[in-house]
């Protein structure tokens, strides 16, 4: 009974009504990757153009491989309120996608992999973040803790560079081996990675946390090199023409007080 009340509540707070439009021609997104796709080697995978990213998703694992997307100050300062607007991806066909309720009392969020803080600046682009394509569970205090410190960091970023930048993240798994959740058999990954290329300077950031329920939220412990994560991934990242991917460099410097300032002055609330 319990366990039937959990998924009830579950349900009835995730079930947000939209119209769902079909994805576009992937050659609509190369604003979101300009230097190329990502790519990898998975035996069943969709690639899915929105108007706010561009991912790859395994319809084994029901969670992405990969997602990318441009953001800069104007998108990082958007004003469209936080929907909660969850839903399966009708583009995808029956046994090949995740439902809201695979995850309900399993313990896991549904942790969005391109975060709805950085495609509030329309409302169907929003709208488009909380597909379930979008997303892979994420125990609550890594969800909660140091990724969203990291999507917040990369806004901060977007506004005091005024510079676009390219967003690559994506989750760390072994569909063979890894846990499974509801009944849709999600994976629950390992991990989280996120990639930020600044693209006037060619500047590369790359960030990977694990799958764990304690660890702190300072985004630079988690910090690592491109190299690292095609390692840990299988994944070949495509880089501006000349870009080592084995350094690590100084992680630029964030003023999230400004960024909460700048969104309450546009928007009369904080990031």
């Amino acid at each position: 009974m319990k366990k039937l009340l959990l998924a009830l509540l579950f349900v009835s707070q995730s079930v947000f009504a939209w119209e769902q439009q079909a994805p576009l021609q992937i050659n609509q997104c190369v604003k979101h990757s300009p230097y190329g796709l990502p790519t990898v080697a998975k035996p069943d995978a969709t690639l899915i153009c929105r108007s706010g990213y561009v991912l790859m998703h395994d319809n084994q694992a029901k969670i992405p491989v990969w997602a990318s997307y441009a953001i800069n100050a104007e998108s990082a300062l958007g004003c469209v309120a936080r929907t909660n607007a969850f839903v399966a991806d009708n583009s995808l066909p029956p046994g090949k996608k995740a439902s809201p309720t695979d995850y309900a009392g399993t313990g896991y969020d549904q942790g969005h992999i391109v975060p709805d803080g950085d495609q509030s600046y329309n409302q169907q682009v929003e709208w488009e973040s909380f597909l379930m394509s979008n997303m892979s569970p994420q125990l609550p205090n890594l969800n909660r803790g140091v990724w969203k410190q990291l999507e917040s960091t990369v806004r901060a970023w977007a506004v005091q560079r005024n510079h676009t930048l390219i967003v690559i993240p994506g989750n760390i798994y072994n569909v063979s081996t890894n846990k499974k959740i509801g009944k849709s058999n999600v994976n629950v990954p390992d991990g989280l990675f996120k990639i930020i290329i600044d693209t006037q300077t060619n500047e590369v950031l790359a960030f990977a946390y694990a799958q764990k329920e304690s660890q702190p939220t300072d985004i630079s412990l988690g910090q690592v090199s491109v190299a690292d994560i095609e390692r840990y991934t299988g994944i070949t990242f495509a880089l501006p023409k000349g870009v080592d991917k084995n350094p690590k460099p100084k992680i630029w410097a964030a003023d999230l007080g400004a960024l909460g300032k700048a969104k309450k002055a546009k928007c009369g609330k904080d990031d």
